[in-house]
């Protein structure tokens, strides 16, 4: 019988979808993306097209397939992984969105959060979800489509409605709606789920007036849920996990206190937790990382809205660069960025602060500051966002990470992975493959099947590409970190 040779990773992102054909060696043997359109009714919401994004995900599968001469029968397995808070709600009968897909950055639940706060479910959410009461968060969103698309909570009430996170999108088109699935690791973000007993929790739904039968069936993140036919015999669908505990899986950071950083669209940095639910005291959330063999992993999180997206604003809104990869150059042209500091509070503050009202801000101009000057702070201003986040992260745990994975599209620059390593006063590790993403996908997928043994098997397939050690004097990071403090306060609340 033939012996299936890979894993196919289907990485849905904020901007594009993925494919990528990973071999036994963890190897990236063909990879297809395709971007999609981003739509922004009103100042501060974000939405998709749910169908557009189903598309290009299948299409960029079908061509990593081709490119790599494979057939449905070289796949021992599909891993998921995907912009994790993203919202679709679909008709059950016909698998048609109501309504376009509300993204991760979309605030136009804010006032609702604000709401909760008042009324005090804020604490019982904190307690049970691990989870700020913020817009971010899926739960919020379901409820504003419920209230806001005309017969949509009579139809959910009927049964009639789905609602899930982006991987259940997926699942249900992969499998022609036989299969509405989740994993713990994309419900946890929900603000609807248990992450003590691993369970929808009755008393949020019954305050957001969520039926039960609209939310998917959540399982691990490793494990055979369904199999889909599209591409020819069936392949197991064995692997989900959210983009970024993906990425935490990929760089294999199985130990507790490990630690990983991702710049795509936003900034995401996790640390795994261990198996004790972890609480955050300084504006990080506690979440799960994944669960396989029976056993459930946490990690503490900080999110930030805007990353890599300062630089896209650059480049598509402002015209300042014609490619992000030309930021490198530019930020390397000028010796500093004259004073000048910019906070990219486009949709808001994640963490630590959690300002839904915060807005975009840059500081500090004189006449004689240019583009490439603005660039670079583009560029600093993702390493101070870090900063921060690492700072509360050693407030709740007591330690330090001894060293900083990162990964994402940013992660290829080098300006930026030695001013991170600089502002932190901790080294940066950049692999080999940028994408640990999908790898973590695919890794979860495989081990499922059997495709890999257990994680020591995966090991040797981690390779540190370049070692950034720290360079600035003390004194100066403290300086310049100290300016950056004063320009996120000059951020906050200023939409409100």
């Amino acid at each position: 019988m033939h012996a299936p040779e890979y894993v196919l990773a289907l990485d849905q992102g904020t901007t594009s979808s993925r494919a990528i054909l990973f071999d036994s060696n963890g190897h990236a043997r063909s990879t297809a993306n395709m971007e999609f359109k981003q739509h922004y009714p009103r100042p501060g919401w974000v939405e998709h097209d749910a169908e557009e994004i189903w598309h290009s995900q299948r299409a960029v599968a079908e061509r990593a397939l081709r490119e790599a001469k494979a057939r449905p029968e070289d796949i021992a397995a599909i891993g998921i992984t995907n912009q994790r808070e993203t919202v679709v709600l679909w008709d059950r009968e016909t698998g048609k969105p109501i309504h376009p897909a509300i993204v991760w950055q979309c605030r136009r639940t804010a006032p609702m959060c604000d709401r909760i706060r008042q009324e005090g479910f804020d604490k019982t959410l904190r307690r049970k979800t691990g989870l700020m009461t913020d817009a971010y968060f899926s739960g919020t969103k379901i409820a504003w489509l419920l209230e806001h698309v005309h017969g949509a909570r009579r139809r959910a009430e009927q049964g009639d409605l789905c609602a899930g996170t982006i991987d259940s999108w997926l699942i249900w088109n992969l499998t022609r709606g036989v299969a509405h699935s989740t994993d713990v690791s994309n419900a946890s973000r929900t603000l609807l789920f248990n992450i003590r007993t691993l369970d929808w929790d009755q008393e949020i739904l019954d305050y957001f007036k969520i039926p039960r039968s609209l939310l998917p069936k959540v399982h691990p993140s490793s494990g055979v849920i369904a199999e889909t036919d599209l591409f020819g015999p069936r392949i197991p669908i064995a692997g989900i996990a959210g983009d970024q505990q993906a990425s935490l899986f990929g760089h294999q950071c199985f130990k507790r206190g490990a630690a990983k950083n991702t710049y795509g669209t936003g900034l995401f940095l996790l640390m795994n937790a261990g198996t004790k639910i972890p609480r955050s005291k300084s504006g990080l959330v506690g979440t799960v990382a994944w669960r396989r063999d029976g056993k459930t992993t946490y990690a503490l999180e900080g999110s930030v809205f805007i990353a890599g997206a300062a630089l896209q604003w650059l480049r598509d809104e402002v015209k300042l660069l014609d490619n992000a990869a030309d930021s490198e150059k530019m930020a390397e042209s000028v010796a500093d960025t004259g004073g000048v500091y910019f906070v990219p509070a486009f949709v808001g503050l994640g963490a630590p602060h959690w300002d839904a009202y915060a807005r975009g801000t840059i500081v500090g101009i004189t006449r004689g500051t240019n583009r490439h000057h603005l660039v670079r702070a583009a560029l600093e201003s993702i390493a101070y966002q870090t900063r921060e986040v690492v700072d509360a992260m050693t407030r709740d745990s007591g330690a330090r990470p001894e060293v900083l994975r990162v990964d994402g599209g940013a992660a290829r620059n080098n300006f930026l992975c030695q001013f991170q390593a600089d502002i932190l006063g901790v080294p940066v590790e950049r692999p080999r493959s940028t994408e640990s993403t999908a790898l973590g996908a695919a890794y979860l997928a495989g081990l499922a099947v059997g495709f890999w043994k257990d994680e020591a098997a995966l090991a040797p397939h981690y390779h540190t590409q370049r070692r950034f050690e720290p360079e600035m004097k003390e004194s100066r990071r403290e300086e310049l970190y100290a300016g950056w403090k004063r320009a996120v306060e000059r951020s906050k609340g200023w939409a409100r």
